[in-house]
């Protein structure tokens, strides 16, 4: 179900949960050789509407906290996050 922006029910918590969910999937179809890919572009245009609306700190603590929770490092991460960055 893709991240409808004009939804009056939008919360800030479906706008954190769109983000994370972009992180975990680029977690996971890069570095946890993941029998199936999770990636999608449905995803990945939610995190990037997413991105729009949440502050930089809230994105850079979901990285930060996914990056530990899967050992990934930190650069590492923003490397696969942001290829062209």
């Amino acid at each position: 179900m893709a991240l409808d922006l004009n939804d009056p029910e939008l919360e800030f918590a479906d706008l954190v949960t769109a983000y994370q969910s972009w992180v975990m999937a680029v977690i996971n179809d890069e570095k946890l050789d993941g029998e199936e890919k999770l990636l999608t572009d449905e995803i990945a245009e939610d995190a990037f509407n997413a991105m729009r609306f949440l502050p930089d700190v809230v994105t850079s603590a979901i990285e930060t906290t996914l990056a530990r929770v899967y050992d990934v490092d930190e650069e590492e991460l923003n490397s696969l996050l942001y290829p062209e960055g």
